[in-house]
């Protein structure tokens, strides 16, 4: 029988524990912590030594002793005793106390991940003291957190661009009539830029660096106006630092691959979903959510090669932890969407 009692706790938690930033909702309280998804590790203790944003800014800036660590790759767990700690810590940070209170949690999953990836996310939930843990898939939680009717007989379409995955879906009567989830999102994006630069002007940056190049500059579609951005990096044939002017042009080219693959992606969705299905999407559009509904003009381009309309959700950046928590908060509605 399901455990309606939850609902009652006020330390219970909802989380969004993504590949690149892990979001908690606490219920009553709403969103209390949005941090990166990295801890750094003192390799001789193997104690943690910082998480969060704290410890991205050591990213390709730590010293010989210390392990810097993004333990969530492609929206699952890679490095499972990196993830127990990082969750360890966020969820004393949201209590502010070292010893736990055993909060109950739920935590988004993408789509298309395996029993043995769900009872990953599980076994690291309770190791890191949740009395246990319930599991919602991203694109769901993404479609309640933008706010579509979800339990309507109408089809919606929803695609949440994370760190890791971009999830596609369409969602009608409380349920997923498709869904798809492809391993290509925004770390493909810096990695592409990255790429570029060092094909084109044998440059080499790091990971940070080319995220905040996509933040500035990056675009899938033409800008009315094209802007630049002056790039510092090791130059790898004298090993000395130089620096390069980038253009929004240069790095739309550089992204057009993993840009085109996350249409590919909708587009086959939209092939595989039901005439009845596909009218109410031609009626309501396409909601765009995640980190990479942010780039610009995405939702241009996914409008021009679809012919339909394109909406980026308020604020796309919590939309999954949002849909997470408002579960959270009236799980008997919401129940049958819990996929354990």
């Amino acid at each position: 029988m399901f455990d309606f009692l939850f609902g009652v706790f006020s330390k219970d938690l909802a989380m969004d524990l993504g590949t690149a930033n892990s979001l908690i909702y606490h219920k009553g309280k709403g969103i209390v912590l949005n941090e990166a998804s990295v801890v750094a590790i003192d390799k001789s203790s193997n104690n943690v030594i910082a998480w969060g944003n704290d410890a991205k800014k050591m990213l390709g800036r730590a010293n010989q002793d210390i392990r810097v660590i993004r333990p969530l790759k492609d929206g699952v767990i890679a490095d499972f005793e990196i993830t127990n700690k990082m969750m360890r810590k966020m969820i004393e940070a949201v209590y502010n106390r070292v010893h736990l209170i055993n909060p109950r949690m739920i935590i988004c999953v993408p789509a298309g991940i395996t029993s043995v990836e769900k009872k990953a996310v599980i076994d690291a939930a309770e190791q890191s003291g949740a009395r246990s843990c319930y599991l919602i898939e991203e694109p769901m939680a993404a479609a309640i957190g933008a706010g579509l009717p979800i339990s309507e007989p109408i089809g919606n379409m929803v695609v949440d661009i994370g760190g890791g995955t971009t999830e596609v879906a369409v969602i009608s009567l409380g349920g997923i009539a498709y869904s798809e989830s492809v391993r290509v999102a925004g770390d493909e994006l810096n990695e592409s830029i990255m790429r570029y630069l060092r094909t084109e002007y044998n440059m080499l940056i790091g990971e940070n660096l080319a995220e905040n190049i996509k933040f500035a500059i990056g675009s899938a579609y033409k800008l009315e106006h094209e802007i630049s951005y002056m790039v510092k990096g090791r130059n790898l044939t004298t090993g000395i630092p130089g620096s390069v002017e980038l253009s929004s042009v240069e790095v739309r080219a550089a992204i057009i691959e993993p840009v085109n693959a996350i249409v590919d992606a909708i587009k086959r969705a939209l092939d595989k979903t039901s005439p009845e299905l596909i009218a109410d999407i031609a009626d309501h559009g396409i909601v765009l959510t995640g980190g990479g509904a942010l780039l610009r003009n995405l939702d241009v381009l996914i409008s021009r090669a679809t012919g339909l309309n394109v909406i980026v959700a308020d604020d796309p950046l919590t939309s999954v932890v949002k849909g997470t928590g408002w579960a959270l908060e009236d799980m008997r509605t919401y129940q049958k969407v819990f996929v354990n």
